[in-house]
């Protein structure tokens, strides 16, 4: 640490955040004091930043897929879901223009569409009409979002009784009934189910519309049947059954390299039944039944294993894919066998050439062409003590089958606080019979905590298993998202993590999504919020935004900290000789430093200053998207010696523009 401090120059000074229990210590050095000094050892190279150093993680909790990313606006489509009728209501389906007792909306299991859809809602429109519709209404997922302008691709089964001979249309509503769309009129005739597809189009004119809903209804008097109505606004790409385009913007600006996935708990499932069943998420949606998500709702498995495989290849990551391993119900040997077939299936889908069986399955599927997989995790979460016999059944399968996967284990190292270097990683991922290629550990904790543990992997031995650190974050903040704190101590992690690339090859924040509507969220902090029209960004997604942008592949020799509270790293660009500076600053005051470069290659005096910063319990909202981003500004007289403030409170990256190693 290249720390002197005048004693006889300097105040110090406390200052108690009581609301978040962190003390936070700043100094306050006085004019003509000697600054505290970041020196940056630029030939000095401690380890490279790998390729997939910053990914995503992702699970369906807090409505992130059915209500988030995935782009069906309609709510429980399949009608698999469990809904209690209440008052001509079955959760977010409605009847609407009755008029007499006659009318009428009922579940129907006697009309089942398939095996996947064994459930259609029945509407009885005795009392309809010229002039007076009957039908039934879907509000989808607290409200259906409509844009001016707009147009939105509808489909739907239905069939119809003997008695029915009319049109049945299909138009936008505001919530009380006033059509905003053109209406798409289709003729249903008594017979067998049928599919009726038609575009909807939004006038120019109006405001953008939270709590839409779409609904299909006839002025003829009769019986008839619907299932399976699905509406999709545009999606990113023009992808068929594709992805929510603000959303995946955000992502993209995270420049992730990974995506794990299906998660999580979300994996595991409460049950065997309700696990993650890839093989039931394949083909048509129509023909997917859904499963109930361990997080309190139904997961309609729209997206499915090929659609993380797409969500994948749009933003140019690589898949990550968490094998179901019997999650401690399953026992290894003969019966956890055709769950270990489950997984090499499962590998086969994403990389097998189309003559194999389900490289094959994939092309009938629409995409011929194999993906690149190149990591596989046996599980979520697997720290019982049946694990090393389970984990050792899938090793040997995927290794005899693909010997160049590389095989993550889903345990968790505890810091006992042995000395450097004495943590037994196969004893602390439950796994003793084999040696994972790396191992997965999560870590959720205070500000406090992320401050104190920034040297954690520090003292990671060398010799182990690499580490990916698969689900983290800082909780601070009200629900849902969280404030700057949690950014600050997010950044000091990151910091730790960058610092010690040599060991953490990859690192994803989780949970990654949340929908802010009342009774939609099961976790407190996550990156990004949205209702049905807008999303926002946390501090804490910004802070990543900020690493990931200015990442380097050389992480050079610099003090962990040189203030208390006042966190940095430095990495370098091999290729163009920018260095990039982070810091965080964690204090409520300035702090000014001395930064050295010593052995840096033709500087130029102007470089870059990004800097997050606000109040500890600020943060983001759907009113106040922007109220906490990164302001980037000119910085002045760079050379190998010169003077920096941080601002308090702040993440910060300094970007210095230098000449290539060797140049």
């Amino acid at each position: 640490m290249n720390l002197q401090i005048n004693t006889s120059r300097i105040r110090c000074f406390l200052v108690t955040v009581a609301s978040y229990g962190v003390l936070i210590l700043g100094w306050d050095t006085a004019l003509g004091g000697t600054l505290p000094v970041l020196r940056i050892d630029t030939k000095k190279v401690i380890a490279r930043v790998g390729p997939l150093h910053a990914g995503l993680m992702t699970e369906e909790i807090n409505h992130a897929f059915d209500g988030g990313l995935y782009g069906e606006l309609v709510a429980n489509s399949a009608l698999n879901a469990e809904v209690q009728p209440k008052a001509g209501r079955f959760g977010p389906w409605s009847l609407v223009g009755k008029r007499e007792e006659a009318d009428g909306l009922a579940l129907d299991a006697g009309h089942p569409l398939n095996g996947a859809t064994p459930v259609a809602l029945r509407i009885e429109a005795a009392s309809a009409a010229k002039g007076r519709s009957v039908g039934v209404a879907n509000s989808g997922f607290w409200g259906i979002p409509l844009r001016p302008n707009t147009r939105y691709r509808l489909s739907f089964y239905a069939k119809a009784a003997n008695d029915f001979k009319g049109p049945l249309s299909a138009s936008l509503e505001r919530a009380d009934g006033s059509s905003i769309s053109t209406s798409a009129a289709v003729t249903v005739a008594p017979g067998p189910w049928k599919r009726y597809g038609a575009v909807l189009i939004t006038p120019s004119d109006i405001e953008p519309i939270a709590s839409g809903r779409l609904t299909i209804a006839t002025e003829q008097a009769g019986t008839f049947w619907v299932t399976r109505v699905s509406l999709f606004p545009p999606t990113w790409a023009d992808r068929p059954n594709g992805n929510r385009i603000d959303l995946m913007q955000k992502l993209a600006a995270l420049r992730p390299k990974f995506l794990r996935f299906p998660g999580g708990g979300y994996l595991n499932g409460a049950s065997v039944e309700t696990r993650f069943d890839w093989k039931n998420t394949l083909g048509p949606v129509t023909e997917r039944p859904g499963h109930p998500s361990p997080w309190g709702y139904w997961s309609s498995d729209g997206m499915g294993y090929l659609e993380f495989l797409l969500w994948c290849e749009d933003l140019g990551m690589e898949p990550v894919v968490g094998v179901w391993a019997g999650s401690a119900v399953v026992q290894a040997g003969e019966v956890l066998q055709p769950f270990v077939q489950e997984a090499l299936d499962e590998i086969e889908y994403a990389t097998g050439n189309t003559t194999s069986p389900w490289g094959a399955r994939r092309a009938r599927d629409g995409h011929p062409a194999p993906f690149k997989l190149r990591y596989v995790e046996i599980g979520n979460e697997e720290i019982t003590p049946d694990y090393d016999a389970r984990f050792a059944q899938f090793y040997d399968a995927i290794k005899a089958k693909y010997p160049t996967i590389q095989i993550i284990a889903a345990g968790q190292i505890k810091d006992t606080g042995s000395r450097p270097g004495d943590m037994d990683y196969r004893k602390s991922a439950q796994v003793s019979s084999r040696v994972p290629d790396v191992l997965d550990e999560h870590f959720y904790q205070t500000a406090k905590d992320a401050f104190a543990e920034v040297s954690r992997f520090d003292r990671y031995d060398r010799k182990g298993p690499k580490i990916f650190v698969g689900e983290w974050a800082t909780m601070e903040g009200v629900p849902v998202t969280p404030n700057m704190l949690a950014a600050l101590g997010d950044g000091a992690w990151m910091i730790g993590m960058e610092r010690n690339a040599d060991v953490v090859i990859m690192q994803a924040y989780a949970p990654l999504f949340a929908n802010i509507n009342a009774g939609a969220s099961q976790w407190q902090t996550n990156l990004i919020g949205y209702d049905s029209l807008h999303s926002y960004g946390s501090p804490s997604y910004y802070a990543q935004v900020l690493f990931n942008t200015y990442r380097g592949d050389e992480v050079l020799s610099t003090p962990v900290s040189i203030a208390p509270n006042f966190f940095t790293s430095a990495t370098r660009d091999s290729d163009s000789g920018r260095i990039y500076i982070k810091a965080v600053n964690a204090s409520g005051t300035v702090q000014p430093v001395r930064v050295e470069l010593p052995g840096s290659s033709k500087l130029e005096p102007e470089g870059k200053e990004i800097v997050l910063s606000g109040p500890p319990e600020s943060t983001n909202s759907i009113l106040e998207p922007r109220k906490i981003v990164p302001v980037e500004r000119s910085l002045q007289d760079v050379k190998a010696v010169f003077e920096h403030s941080f601002v308090a409170h702040s993440v910060t990256v300094l970007e210095l523009s230098a000449s290539p190693v060797g140049n």
